[in-house]
C-alpha cells in the first residue's frame, strides 16, 4: 500500500491556494489485475495546474477519465468542492471541460457548427470569439468544412479550439498538444497558465516538456507504482 499524498504548493501566481476545488481520497484502480494505483491521495485547488506523468500503460488517461467521471473502475472518493461528485454530477459537469485521446466533434458539422453547439450546451460563451478561437488553432479557410472531410489532428484542434471559448473552473487535458506547431504550443502553454491566474484550475497529461518553469506540480503515477 503506498498510502500516497500530494500536497498542495505554495500560492501559485499570487493566488491563494485555500479553496479546494477537486480532492481525491485512497483512489485504487486496477486493470487486466494489474495495480495502476493504489492509496492515491491529492488535491487541487484554484489556481493550481497538475502534470500527470508515467510511462505508457502507467494509467494517466485511466485517472484522467476517472477524474473526468468517465470511468467507473476506481475504488476511493471524489470530492468537488468539499461534496462527493456522485452528489453534484450537474454543477460538477457544468465547470469541467475535459479533452480526450478522441476529438468529441460531429463529424456532420463543421468547425464553426461545431463550436455553435459547443456554446449552445454551455450558455454564457461569447458566440463572437468561435472564429477568433478557429483561427488561433490554425484552422482559419476551414471553418465551413465538414469535419469528416478534415484530418484527425484538425478535428483535435476544433476540440482544442474550446479552450479558448470555455468558462469552466475546472480543465482536464490529455495530451493537448498533439498535432500542434511549437508556435501553437506555445499559445496553449499561455492560455492554460491564463486560466489558473485567473483562478482556474488545470490538470493535463502531455509528453511535451512544458515551457512553464516551476509553475506547475507534477504527480508520477511511475512512482507512486514503485516502479
Amino acid at each position: 500500500m503506498n498510502n500516497t499524498e500530494v500536497r498542495a504548493g505554495d500560492c501559485l501566481w499570487g493566488i491563494g491556494l485555500s479553496t479546494t476545488l477537486l480532492q481525491v481520497e485512497n483512489l485504487f484502480c486496477e486493470r487486466d489485475e494489474r495495480i495502476l494505483f493504489e492509496d492515491l491521495n491529492f488535491s487541487l485547488n484554484l489556481g493550481e495546474v497538475i502534470q500527470i506523468e508515467g510511462q505508457n500503460g502507467s494509467g494517466k488517461t485511466t485517472l484522467l477519465r476517472i477524474l473526468s467521471g468517465l470511468s467507473n473502475n476506481y475504488e476511493g472518493e471524489i470530492y468537488w468542492q468539499g461534496e462527493p461528485v456522485s452528489d453534484v454530477k450537474d454543477e460538477f459537469r457544468s465547470e469541467l471541460l475535459y479533452f480526450g485521446h478522441h476529438p468529441g466533434v460531429k463529424a456532420i458539422l463543421s468547425p464553426e457548427e461545431n463550436l455553435r453547439w459547443y456554446a449552445a450546451m454551455h450558455p454564457g460563451i461569447d458566440e463572437s470569439q468561435i472564429f477568433p478561437a478557429l483561427e488561433k488553432v490554425g484552422l482559419r479557410g476551414y471553418e465551413d468544412s465538414p469535419c469528416h472531410t478534415l484530418s484527425a489532428g484538425q478535428n483535435r484542434r476544433v476540440s482544442l479550439a474550446r479552450l479558448y471559448l470555455s468558462q469552466a473552473k475546472l480543465w482536464i487535458l490529455d495530451e493537448p498538444f498533439t498535432a500542434i506547431d511549437k508556435k501553437g504550443v506555445a499559445e496553449k502553454e499561455n492560455l492554460i497558465l491564463e486560466h489558473a491566474s485567473n483562478g482556474g484550475s488545470v490538470i493535463l497529461t502531455t509528453h511535451h516538456e512544458l515551457g512553464v518553469g516551476d509553475k506547475i506540480r507534477r504527480l508520477n503515477l511511475d512512482e507512486l507504482a514503485g516502479t
